[in-house]
């Protein structure tokens, strides 16, 4: 562990003047390169004592601006939009950067490593954020993050925009008229079949009880054609004799 002392109020560590314990990493990586903190050492304990009266002072000048913004940003809600599928998943997220510019447009200017976001934003929906605007001065902002203004608008109301798009579809599905069911008769018996008309079944049944009649009369005329046919030789032979 490494010893420091912080130049100003850290949240979760300390206040201004304090000598604590913190990781190597972080103190090199955050506290000491943001001037948060110096190291412990007698030289540098030394050289706050001799400045603590200006830190002090400077610090409550900040502290004073930092508490006139936020009495006009506190409680302010701030609209970001994006893309988003179905089920309101965000196709893509929204970071810290994102909300620090959304604040900016808004009016205030702050920066990313004000916002406490621990995990970038991936859904649809409202987010109350933490703003730091001083390391003893924090307010709530409201991140929409939502489709499109209306929708903003309508979350703004309380109304979860993703359970009403679903809900409107399975309203949808329900009333959509259900597929015509598949013709699976068979084509014979699919197609209609003709009737006879009374006066087509009178002609076939005349037609049927003419034909016996029409095969004798042929029949007849076919003997008397092979008889003529057989006495012909003997008229011919008589005729012969005569002459």
């Amino acid at each position: 562990m490494m010893e420091v002392i912080l130049l100003e109020r850290v949240e979760k560590l300390g206040q201004m003047g304090q000598v604590v314990k913190v990781r190597p990493g972080f103190a090199r990586n955050y506290l000491l390169p943001q001037k948060k903190a110096l190291r412990a050492t007698k030289e540098n304990l030394a050289i706050f004592e001799k400045q603590r009266a200006q830190l002090e002072a400077a610090n409550l000048v900040r502290r004073g601006d930092a508490e006139q913004v936020a009495q006009k940003l506190n409680g302010i809600s701030v609209m970001i939009i994006r893309q988003a599928g179905e089920s309101g998943q965000l196709y893509g997220s929204v970071t810290a950067r994102d909300i620090a510019q959304a604040v900016t447009e808004a009016g205030f200017t702050i920066g990313k490593g004000q916002v406490t976001l621990d995990k970038a934003i991936k859904t649809l929906g409202l987010y109350p954020m933490r703003v730091r605007l001083h390391p003893e001065v924090t307010i709530q902002v409201t991140v929409n993050v939502a489709q499109s203004a209306e929708e903003a608008e309508m979350q703004a109301k309380g109304i979860d925009v993703t359970k009403r798009a679903l809900e409107a579809q399975a309203d949808d599905a329900a009333a959509a008229p259900a597929p015509a069911a598949e013709d699976v008769t068979p084509e014979a018996e699919a197609k209609p079949k003709k009737t006879k008309t009374k006066a087509k079944a009178a002609d076939d049944e005349d037609e049927a009880e003419a034909k016996p009649a029409k095969a004798a009369k042929a029949s007849k005329a076919d003997k008397a054609e092979k008889a003529e046919k057989a006495d012909k030789p003997k008229r011919e032979k008589k005729k012969s004799a005569k002459e």
